[in-house]
């Protein structure tokens, strides 16, 4: 039987991980380019959702009719089905990001889906235009299958966080840009304008992210030796920093500006469930606390 969170040092899927990072860019992109206009606030209208196969866009609209695409991590394949019936498939294994582009574009075309995207990757350093990035090119299957696992089970614990609370959420959702799952809980005041700063990424889309005042958490494939959960607020209230958060094991990261677990205390607790779920309440009453939220909130 598969355990709920498997080990997974970064070391030994990194390669991995820069691939199909950019492989859900790419698709991440079609979203956005086929979300219906006004955009969703804070850019949930373009974000990826953990499957019991993978990852999704979710039902899109199309001049044909309806769309979805998923990264299957239990078959390996991408599927890109319509409301038509018709149905595509891309295997996923290494190759390069040229390839899954080029391959991925002639697909639509073939199924009559347009969807003008910007060809180069967001919030990475280097970004290489898709179709001529040939340096990611990785695909460890297995790997893939145990990341997966994990979103899995951190979905199940953050959804039960964000159950929590009675007002304003989004969803518990997989950002392409930075390759994570995050949830936000809002406060229902305004934020001061978010100074930008992101490694290509145009400052109106963070601008847009943080316009009100947010306590967010989520997991990331990175920064510890498995990865790592955090949690954040923004704008931080003073002496957020300091506050004694649980368990033992999560510390303030001053570089990255917000609280961190790492993922293997976690997945090594007696209870990895309350284990995680006590560092995003923790971190979360804290922010909540220190900045006055308004009652009920």
């Amino acid at each position: 039987m598969e355990t709920r969170w498997p080990s997974l040092p970064v070391d030994q899927w990194q390669a991995t991980r820069d691939t199909v990072h950019m492989w859900t860019q790419i698709v991440g992109k079609t979203r956005m380019a086929l979300e219906p206009r006004p955009r969703l606030n804070h850019w949930w209208g373009t974000t990826l959702y953990v499957t019991a196969r993978g990852l999704t866009t979710s039902l899109m609209s199309y001049s044909g009719g309806g769309a979805e695409i998923e990264f299957d991590f239990i078959d390996h394949e991408l599927t890109i089905a319509t409301s038509n019936g018709e149905i595509r498939r891309m295997k996923l294994a290494p190759r390069t990001v040229a390839d899954f582009y080029a391959e991925f574009r002639s697909r639509l075309d073939e199924l009559g889906i347009v969807a003008v995207i910007t060809p180069t990757p967001n919030e990475v350093v280097d970004a290489i235009p898709f179709a001529v990035d040939t340096v990611h090119a990785d695909y460890d299957a297995e790997a893939m299958h145990r990341f997966w696992r994990s979103l899995v089970s951190s979905h199940r614990v953050m959804s039960q966080f964000r159950a929590g609370f009675r007002g304003k959420a989004s969803p518990v959702h997989f950002f392409w840009g930075a390759f994570d799952l995050a949830v936000t809980r809002f406060s229902g005041r305004p934020a001061p304008p978010h100074p930008g700063g992101i490694p290509n990424c145009p400052t109106l889309v963070m601008a847009e992210a943080y316009s009100d005042e947010v306590s967010s958490c989520g997991y990331w494939p990175g920064g510890a030796a498995e990865g790592a959960f955090y949690s954040y607020a923004y704008p931080a209230p003073e002496g957020f920093s300091e506050q004694p958060v649980a368990p033992q094991a999560a510390h303030y990261d001053e570089q990255l500006g917000e609280f961190v677990l790492p993922y293997a205390e976690v997945r090594s607790a007696s209870d990895p469930d309350a284990c995680l779920l006590s560092f995003l309440e923790s971190t979360f009453q804290a922010a909540s606390r220190l900045a006055s939220w308004p009652p009920g909130r």
